[in-house]
């Protein structure tokens, strides 16, 4: 179990840190694209488009890390409003309808990027098919997320890992 965390922690704290370099591409792109279409009078055919790309891919490395945490509103009211005998079902439940879900978006995110390769993106020559291939791979390091934080939330005695889980918040 410890090697699995391990792995995890190091996967998610660079999705993390990969969504962050996309969030400074995106402002640095969405500079560019206003400058030049504002300023200069000849907007960039290619920037919007690569900004809105890194923005796609900048929301799915940040998917790991959000699951890691459990930055859910959902979960968190479900959870509050939950007896605390209750809690641990709760977070099981909710972690395997998360495990779903990634799987689906996994599976037709990969089906997506591997039906559009033959197309590019607008403006430039670079395959759609990498803007779609965020999805199932922001999904896959967010299944690490989601499995290591229903191991944490097992292994802790009832009632006890609400106040540990939150201070996962500050080792990713």
């Amino acid at each position: 179990m410890h090697w699995f965390l391990a792995v995890e922690r190091r996967l998610t704290r660079t999705a993390l840190e990969l969504a962050i370099i996309a969030m400074a591409l995106v402002v640095a792109l969405t500079f560019y694209q206003v400058v030049t279409r504002f300023v200069l009078g000849h907007p960039s055919a290619w920037s919007e488009v690569a900004a809105r790309s890194a923005m796609i891919w900048m929301v799915f490395l940040g998917l790991a890390a959000a699951f890691r945490m459990g930055s859910m509103i959902a979960v968190d009211l479900l959870v509050d409003l939950s007896p605390p005998a209750m809690r641990r079902i709760v977070h099981m439940i909710v972690g395997v309808a998360s495990l779903v879900f990634l799987a689906i978006l996994i599976w037709y995110g990969t089906a997506m990027a591997l039906r559009v390769r033959s197309q590019n993106l607008a403006g430039m020559s670079i395959t759609i098919a990498w803007v779609y291939a965020a999805l199932p791979a922001g999904s896959a390091l967010a299944l690490f997320g989601v499995i290591a934080r229903m191991m944490e939330v097992w292994r802790e005695p009832a009632g006890a890992h609400d106040d540990e889980l939150k201070n996962v918040e500050g080792s990713v």
